[in-house]
């Protein structure tokens, strides 16, 4: 396994529910921390590497923090309730293991709900409650749940470990959405550092976007940025039974420029010298519009007095479940494409741009 694939392994394979990014948030340390010695965070955990000192301050950042679970109830028989962190759909939920995060030690745990057998033909038909649903960790009542460490408040988080898929293109993770916003910001920053750089970069990642776009907000007004790049996943449309257009997305085929979703308008001006930038170094990329859904872009436009921002994101199957599929070459083009536009944001481009 080479090093860009020991890094994508180590991302993904660690946990960090909204609120309970600590673990990922020490592994991103760790890396920001072998390319610069300046680490900026804000109060609530979001965290970014600092390079250069003049020109204007551009920010890219992913977001540390992956959908999961918050356990909310020990049942006397030992079963565990739960309410999601994040957006989930109950389809992709049942039967899947899962992880309870709990101060001694990590649980395993499944996803169940009454049998199938016993349902109604009705019942069958509809999407299965999330509160009708329970995760059992194999305790037999609630004293033993508790003596396994369980306490209502614990996070919990999916499991699949990451893995090469036999196209060594496809690379298989639980939770890119969004360990690949994380995994371009540290290799843009990488790059970048190997270069001299006409303005200050901040890349890292924020914590709690599935929840609000929280970290976003907080991490803005620390770093007070002029230009801002949101680094996340978008929906690939690439797999039976999605609708057929000539312009789905699809893996493989370049990073996505999102120029609109339901929280910003990407900044006029920026979007063009992204696409033209693009054009000009034979990088592959998709245009992204989409009504619904949104990015840290959505707070990080607004702060202050306005920044120009734009999303660049890598096309993913199935994000918001227990696993996922993206294309290496989508991940290393967001890196290319990111590294060629900061390179020429000089204070003069810069000055052009608002």
């Amino acid at each position: 396994m080479d090093n860009e694939l020991a890094l994508m392994q180590e991302l993904t394979n660690t946990q960090g529910p909204p609120g309970f990014e600590a673990r990922i948030q020490a592994v991103m340390k760790k890396h920001l921390s072998s390319v610069t010695d300046q680490i900026v965070k804000d109060n609530l955990g979001s965290i970014a590497g600092k390079i250069g000192e003049n020109g204007p301050k551009i920010l890219l950042a992913g977001h540390l923090d992956e959908v999961g679970f918050m356990v909310t109830h020990i049942t006397k028989d030992g079963f565990l309730r739960f309410i999601p962190l994040g957006g989930w759909w109950g389809h992709v939920m049942l039967a899947q293991k899962v992880q309870v995060l709990t101060e001694k030690r990590d649980l395993t745990g499944v996803i169940g709900s009454k049998a199938p057998h016993i349902l109604t033909l009705e019942e069958r038909k509809n999407v299965l409650e999330i509160d009708k649903m329970f995760i059992d960790i194999g305790a037999t009542s609630r004293e033993e749940a508790e003596s396994f460490g369980v306490q209502v408040g614990d996070p919990i988080a999916t499991t699949c470990p990451f893995e090469v898929l036999p196209n060594s293109k496809m690379l298989l993770a639980r939770n890119w959405d969004n360990r690949a916003g994380c995994y371009v910001a540290l290799k843009t920053l990488e790059q970048l550092k190997q270069k001299n750089t006409p303005n200050t970069v901040y890349a890292g990642a924020t914590v709690q976007e599935e929840v609000g776009l929280r970290g976003a907000e907080t991490l803005a007004n620390k770093v007070k940025p002029d230009i801002a790049f949101a680094l996340d996943v978008g929906v690939a449309g690439d797999t039976p039974g999605m609708q057929e257009k000539e312009d789905h997305k699809s893996l493989g085929k370049g990073p996505l420029l999102g120029f609109l979703d339901r929280t910003i308008i990407a900044h006029r001006k920026l979007r063009d010298l992204v696409v033209k930038t693009a054009k000009e170094n034979n990088i592959p990329y998709q245009v992204d519009i989409m009504t619904g859904g949104g990015t840290d872009a959505g707070k990080f436009h607004l702060s202050n007095i306005g920044v120009p921002t734009m999303v660049v994101s890598v096309p993913a199957r199935y994000i918001h479940s227990n696993v996922s599929i993206v294309h290496r070459d989508d991940l290393d083009h967001a890196v290319k494409l990111l590294t060629a536009v900061i390179g020429k944001l000089d204070q003069d481009t810069y000055s052009q741009l608002i």
